[in-house]
């Protein structure tokens, strides 16, 4: 065997524990890859039901606040109805009902003066 033989065998050697001690970190890395690669699968299998129910949350929520939106909107009108029916009850009967209070005491006063005329006039302290 010639020297560049010798260093050749040399050289295929060292080639040979370089390649060795680099495949050890790649396959190492290769199983975290694989861990990786089950960890997003699982999370993934997890989050699609997950997904599911808030999506069906969120639609049932939608509904009802519709319901309460319709309602809302009914004692609005109830109230607004209210306001107006209380507006024309003070309108129609406020008005005549002051100047019957207004009559009456008129003549309870012109009464009481008729009756007794040494009491003095205007009101009195009981």
């Amino acid at each position: 065997m010639s020297g560049a033989d010798i260093a050749g065998l040399i050289a295929a050697g060292v080639f040979a524990v370089l390649v060795a001690l680099l495949a050890v970190p790649i396959i190492k890395l290769g199983r975290v890859f694989d861990e990786l690669r089950a960890s997003i699968r699982t999370l993934a299998d997890g989050a699609t039901p997950l997904m599911d129910e808030v999506t069906s949350t969120v639609t049932t929520t939608h509904e009802q606040l519709k319901k309460v939106d319709g309602i809302a909107a009914n004692v609005s009108d109830a109230t607004a109805n209210v306001s107006a029916l209380s507006s024309l009850v003070a309108a129609t009967v406020g008005s005549p009902l002051v100047k019957v209070a207004s009559f009456t005491y008129g003549v309870r006063t012109a009464w009481a003066q008729r009756g007794s005329t040494a009491r003095p006039s205007g009101r009195r302290s009981r």
